[in-house]
């Protein structure tokens, strides 16, 4: 007999854990059914199966993890598999085996390579097992965070939030966001600079309400997330004053305020300084301090972009390098270089927590919140998402806090200081190696040196780096990259990376001396046989 199932009443219990009334009305009206296609699900049509392959999906990541040392770092994806994702999108469904099969033989070989030990290119973090843990469960649910109240994602968010100012020495009533890394943050730390320093209700009347054109410095260090952060927020590229940098790659203090004497004499409204602790190229911080001090007298937002390097806060050895950085107006930084966590996440935060939500914070009527205090509308919790430009929010949070509970701030700092000591180990190498030349003293945690041979020009050498990196990435040796230093090409090693060892970094310079000597000796041979 078919049946309808109804609520008596869906009643708000206090204390959560009594079931609502239900009651059963069965009814005999066949003018009521209808005939239906069958319907259909995306869940499991056998769970047991599934539950099977899932158990071999965490054995098998959990023996990537393990492994990583006895696999090359990176492996070149060949012809065949560009070619295999080619094609039409499948009209049918397939094997859930067969798909994992796929990803097996397709994917997994050929990726960046960022969690293997003797990764170094770039700046970028290695994972940790209960941050993909964290993720898995975080998908089960497909857990939404930032909007609605009374959600415990929400208050690992804020948790997580609340860890971080602590950490970074920002005041607890300090506001802030966890975000899919510093491109967003730079991007929300700069809209709330611009919206609290241009003089006018910039959100009503647009850019085009500016007396004055606005103006923003950096050094010439600071990374390309910057000039696109500018760019988007319509000031245009002509506006971010690119300041000289001194010896050591800190932006020049002296060259910095003539620039913002000289926009003022000109006509221009100077409104933001953007300090940089830890450039992309060399790891130098500039002198926050010094940096606040000027935006204080000039009356200038102070943003710091602290992408990886902020967290040498938590360095025991090294916090000092940092120092100053607790006085910005708003910090962007990630958690997914140098807190180690799986990408997307990085965070913002921002000293004046009602300019920040002034900022963003916008209510139609089919999101209002606020009203009453109980429901996912309710006033339990701030909407996060009205302190950023997205409201569709993954919970990035719960990787971070299971993995810093799992392992301790302390813990954190100790991996810190270890990756500092170890660039410094590896810069003792390098000196006592004739082969080889640093660019210059190492400032944080990363390296850049070069391989040298007496009687190669300029052109040559930066030839023959290039030629080195490459070699050590293709034969999966290590990953490094290359940067550009006052004209010349140098290797460089970002050391990011919480499971690199010492003897990872006595390999490294064996490794790029033997390439070095042997693609010069090649060299000489080949142009030998021509004469």
């Amino acid at each position: 007999m078919p049946c309808t199932i109804a609520f008596d009443d869906w009643l708000l219990y206090p204390n959560y854990g009594e079931t609502p009334q239900w009651h059963v009305e069965m009814t005999d009206n066949k003018s009521e059914q209808t005939d239906f296609p069958k319907e259909e699900t995306l869940d499991p049509k056998n769970w047991e199966s599934m539950r099977t392959l899932g158990h071999r999906v965490l054995d098998d990541a959990l023996d990537y993890l393990e492994t990583l040392r006895d696999r090359p770092v990176w492996q070149h994806a060949p012809p065949q598999v560009k070619a295999h994702f080619q094609g039409p999108p499948p009209l049918e469904s397939e094997p859930a085996e067969e798909v994992y099969q796929e990803y097996r033989k397709y994917i997994l070989p050929h990726q960046m390579g960022n969690c293997h030990p003797r990764f170094w290119g770039w700046i970028a973090g290695t994972g940790t097992v209960m941050g993909m843990f964290a993720e898995m469960l975080a998908s089960a649910t497909d857990a939404v965070s930032g909007s609605f109240s009374y959600l415990s994602n929400n208050y690992v968010e804020m948790q997580v939030l609340d860890w971080c100012k602590s950490l970074l020495g920002f005041p607890a009533e300090a506001s802030g966001l966890l975000t899919s890394g510093c491109s967003a943050s730079n991007l929300i730390g700069l809209a709330v600079a611009r919206n609290s320093k241009a003089g006018f209700d910039l959100r009503s009347k647009g850019m085009q309400g500016a007396t004055q054109p606005m103006t923003i410095y950096c050094s010439e260090e600071a990374h390309s997330s910057i000039q696109k952060a500018v760019e988007l927020l319509g000031f245009g590229s002509d506006a971010l004053r690119r300041v000289p940098v001194n010896s050591a790659m800190q932006i020049d203090l002296a060259a910095l305020q003539l620039a913002i004497q000289a926009d003022r004499e000109n006509g221009f409204h100077p409104i933001c300084v953007i300090g940089i602790a830890g450039t992309t190229s060399t790891g130098a911080i500039d002198d926050l301090r010094s940096l606040a001090d000027i935006c204080n007298e000039e009356g200038l937002w102070f943003h710091v972009d602290g992408a990886f390097g902020a967290w040498a806060a938590i360095a025991p050895k090294s916090r000092h390098l940092v120092a100053g950085l607790e006085r910005a107006d708003s910090l962007a930084f990630d958690l997914h270089k140098w807190m180690y966590l799986a990408y997307p996440i990085g965070c913002v935060l921002v000293r004046d927590s009602d300019a920040h939500r002034r900022a963003f914070s916008l209510t139609p009527t089919y999101l209002a919140h606020g009203e009453g205090d109980r429901g996912l509308t309710g006033i339990d919790v701030p909407w996060l998402s009205d302190n950023g430009f997205e409201l569709s929010r993954g919970f990035q949070a719960l990787k971070a806090w299971m993995t810093m509970k799992e392992h301790g701030s302390a813990k954190y700092g100790r991996l810190i200081q270890q990756n500092i000591d170890q660039a410094h180990y590896l810069e003792r190498l390098i000196e006592a190696a004739p082969e080889l030349e640093l660019a210059l003293p190492v400032s944080l945690n990363v390296v850049c040196f070069r391989y040298i041979k007496s009687g190669l020009d300029a052109t040559r050498l930066d030839k023959l780096n290039k030629q080195i990196e490459i070699e050590l990435q293709e034969s999966g040796i290590a990953v490094l990259s290359i940067v550009s230093i006052k004209g010349r090409k140098y290797l460089h090693v970002a050391i990011t990376n919480h499971r690199s060892r010492r003897d990872d970094f006595d390999l490294l310079v064996r490794e790029v001396i033997r390439i070095g000597n042997e693609s010069e000796e090649m060299s000489r041979l080949i142009a030998c046989s021509f004469e």
